[in-house]
């Protein structure tokens, strides 16, 4: 495959990325397109986003791809299957290559043995399973780990819950990030149509989940400025800032403390995400 342009140049960190674009891999003419969209992250998809007799061509636009200039993430098969392995063998050493979401992930084993076979390259597990919420610290705390991801409809098939039922899920995912001392979860893919985004963004937002992953370019915008501090968040942020002072020089009680850490947080977000 010819590449028609350069990547977009990325500059918010995996570990602050709010908006993760999934491509399947078999439609190598979404690729420009997908890496001139607003999203944080890209990426391209060799699990369920496509079909089992393309996997083959798929995984070859992807390395061609990542070879010859393109920069992305790459979703590879469940670690049970043998396209695991196969992807792996096709990924190892592709000089574009930014990081594996590793599919229906649980255990930290499963990414230990992932990462063992990509050294160096970080690991974004995907949580798809009652099995994977419970071993959820553990997954978060292995070394390769550098966030968690839930993936929403596998878990609603696994569990049979509707999507009222989420919210433990998700809960879980965060704790056991911010446990494990790693950043917060990327929320499952966004299913409504655009009017309907901002209400599943708020949901996303108000359980402490930081990114999402989004199945369309149109939606990465709206992601990236709904998960990123608000304009009344950064005027109290600088207001509670300059009232404590920014050592906590005026903290009148052990109740400011909380309100000054958050006031920090916020300021360090607004600047990492400035000018994107």
């Amino acid at each position: 495959m010819t590449r028609t342009s350069a990547p977009q140049t990325v500059t918010v960190p995996a570990i602050h990325a709010r908006s993760w674009l999934l491509v399947p891999g078999s439609r190598p003419e979404r690729f420009d397109d997908a890496m001139k969209s607003a999203a944080d992250a890209v990426i391209f998809d060799l699990e369920d986003g496509v079909i089992p007799s393309a996997k083959a061509a798929a995984r070859d636009h992807v390395t061609e791809f990542l070879s010859s200039g393109g920069t992305g993430w790459v979703r590879i098969n469940n670690i049970t299957t043998p396209d695991w392995h196969i992807d792996l063998a096709a990924l190892r050493d592709v000089p574009g290559l930014s990081g594996v979401m590793l599919a229906k992930t649980e255990s930290a084993k499963q990414v230990d043995r992932t990462a063992a076979r990509i050294p160096g390259i970080p690991v974004l597990a995907l949580v798809e399973s009652a099995r994977g919420i419970e071993f959820a610290f553990d997954i978060a705390s292995a070394d390769a780990t550098i966030r968690l991801a839930f993936g929403t409809g596998d878990f609603r098939r696994d569990t049979n819950v509707g999507a009222d039922a989420l919210a433990y899920a998700r809960s879980r995912l965060v704790v056991a990030s911010r446990a494990a001392e790693i950043a917060g979860p990327i929320d499952g893919p966004c299913v409504t149509g655009p009017a309907d985004l901002p209400a599943e963004l708020a949901v996303t937002k108000s359980m402490g989940m930081s990114g999402k992953l989004c199945m369309h370019a149109r939606d990465t915008a709206t992601v990236n400025q709904a998960l990123s501090p608000q304009a009344d968040e950064v005027a109290w942020a600088a207001e509670t800032i300059d009232r404590l002072g920014p050592g906590g020089e005026h903290v009148a009680d052990g109740s400011d403390l909380p309100k000054l850490a958050r006031a920090h947080r916020i300021n360090h977000m607004a600047d990492v995400y400035s000018g994107t």
